[in-house]
């Protein structure tokens, strides 16, 4: 089995694999992301653990965490080796790189929009033959709220609306309509320069946004997972 792990800038993600097969999904939010990882690891020792990191990782935390499987394959700003021969710029991070193998996978000779709703939004394009285009990145959903209270000096602080309107009719309805619309018109503003393209949405705040598209969308939430997967399968292939 293999213990495939991804670290985002807030959260962990966590799932077994048999090969490409993923299995049981963990999820994990909190500062002791080391101690969770051992914890699964002692439950059962992974043949192989792939992690992909957004910060780096010391050497240290790096260590023990080698000692927990038999085989690391290790992904952050100084570890890609594992991307080698995925024809992907080295500036992209590893979720997206994972994002974007993924996609290629499931979506073969078709050209793909992956929105990934993160701390960031993330746009990424790939054509029709697989190659990786470009991409951009905008503030996320939660820190558009966020930025709003922090940089002003009497805008409050916003939860995630279940509903928004179109026009607020007090401060805090009128963040909420203005954080969701400008999402919204952002993403039909990908779709429509871009009305070939498969669009796939991954990420915390997916499912929320796919739900007020009228445009075909395929939501995968484990994305990022089942790039690790393929990434991991061509490393041990490999070596």
């Amino acid at each position: 089995m293999w213990l495939l792990v991804e670290i985002g800038n807030t959260a962990l993600k966590a799932a077994w694999s048999d090969g490409l097969t993923l299995g049981k999904i963990f999820r994990y939010q909190g500062e002791k992301m080391v101690d969770f990882i051992v914890a699964l690891t002692q439950q059962q020792r992974p043949q192989v653990m792939t992690i992909a990191a957004a910060e780096p990782v010391s050497p240290q935390t790096e260590a023990i965490l080698r000692g927990c499987c038999k085989q690391l394959i290790f992904l952050d700003a100084d570890h890609l080796q594992a991307l080698t021969g995925f024809d992907l710029p080295e500036y992209l991070s590893c979720d997206r790189a994972a994002s974007i193998i993924a996609a290629r996978f499931l979506f073969p000779e078709k050209s793909s929009c992956i929105f990934d709703f993160g701390s960031t939004l993330t746009i990424d394009f790939i054509d029709a033959a697989g190659r990786y285009l470009g991409g951009n990145i905008s503030p996320g959903f939660r820190t558009r709220f966020k930025s709003i209270n922090r940089y002003s000096r009497s805008l409050p602080l916003v939860d995630t609306p279940a509903a928004a309107p179109e026009l607020g009719d007090s401060v805090e309805r009128s963040i909420a309509a203005g954080v969701v619309s400008g999402m919204l018109f952002e993403i039909d503003g990908y779709l429509r320069a871009h009305p070939d393209s498969i669009v796939i949405f991954t990420g915390g705040d997916a499912i929320y946004f796919a739900k007020k598209m009228k445009n075909s969308i395929f939501v995968v939430c484990n994305l990022v997972l089942m790039g690790l997967a393929l990434i991991t399968d061509a490393f041990v292939r490999k070596n």
